[in-house]
């Protein structure tokens, strides 16, 4: 009888366990999987896209809009994740060519009024955005991994303004990658200098096809997600296919 008490307790406990594992790992899954989306990871096949339509070409920013500055912040530590997450000798930037005329149109513009545009990041590839979804699970301020982000695609931009005569950042209100409230474009409780250089930046983006995103006042994409496929191809390599 003892022994078939004892025999019946191992099971159930076998059977506990089982579950319990069960659980947790769905549990882990629920937080960290997502479902990977059609990524262009070879050269060969982008260039195939290319040929296809032109406009997809990935093109350097500062060889196509003299005078354009760069800050970028993931070939640095200077950013929320306070680790390089480019190569730390990065010092290109890509956007799908469609979308470089018009950024060049807005370069031209703004150096008519003695301003200029400072990028801070275009194009991402994809495996970045992934490790950005594994330390921040807010759609709010990071591209959900399963639908792939305008970045990804080389449709976005985040980028500020600066003064030509001096060089320096136009003032803002918070510096890029700012994850709170007061980056927000609604955001209101602002100096009117502050809310009118926010306006003059996300006037000439709109002019030109840009959308803004409402939670960052730096980050502008081209609605035609559709239209560009999501890439995980290297700085490196895109360069070679200039």
């Amino acid at each position: 009888m003892i022994n078939k008490l004892r025999k019946r307790s191992y099971i159930q406990y076998l059977s506990l366990l089982f579950f319990s594992t069960i659980l947790s790992l769905f549990s882990n899954a629920q937080e960290i999987s997502y479902i990977r989306p059609e990524v262009t990871e070879r050269l060969k096949m982008y260039k195939r896209q290319v040929r296809a339509d032109s406009n997809k070409r990935m093109v350097e920013l500062k060889k196509m809009i003299p005078g354009i500055v760069y800050d970028l912040r993931y070939a640095t530590r200077n950013n929320f994740m306070h680790r390089p997450m480019y190569p730390e000798k990065t010092k290109i930037t890509f956007l799908r060519l469609a979308v470089a005329k018009n950024l060049q149109k807005i370069q031209s513009e703004l150096n008519e009024k003695g301003y200029g545009l400072k990028i801070y990041d275009a194009y991402r590839p994809y495996s970045v955005t992934v490790k950005f979804w594994e330390l921040v699970r807010d759609e709010k301020y990071v591209a959900n991994p399963s639908k792939g982000s305008g970045h990804n695609r080389g449709i976005a931009v985040d980028l500020t303004i600066i003064n030509l005569f001096n060089g320096k950042e136009i003032a803002m209100g918070t510096d890029f990658d700012n994850f709170s409230d007061t980056s927000h474009h609604s955001f209101s409780e602002l100096a009117k200098e502050i809310i009118f250089n926010r306006l003059l930046l996300k006037n000439v983006m709109e002019k030109y096809g840009f959308k803004s995103y409402d939670n960052e006042w730096w980050h502008y994409f081209i609605p035609e997600t559709d239209k560009f496929e999501i890439l995980d191809i290297n700085f490196k390599k895109l360069k070679k296919y200039l």
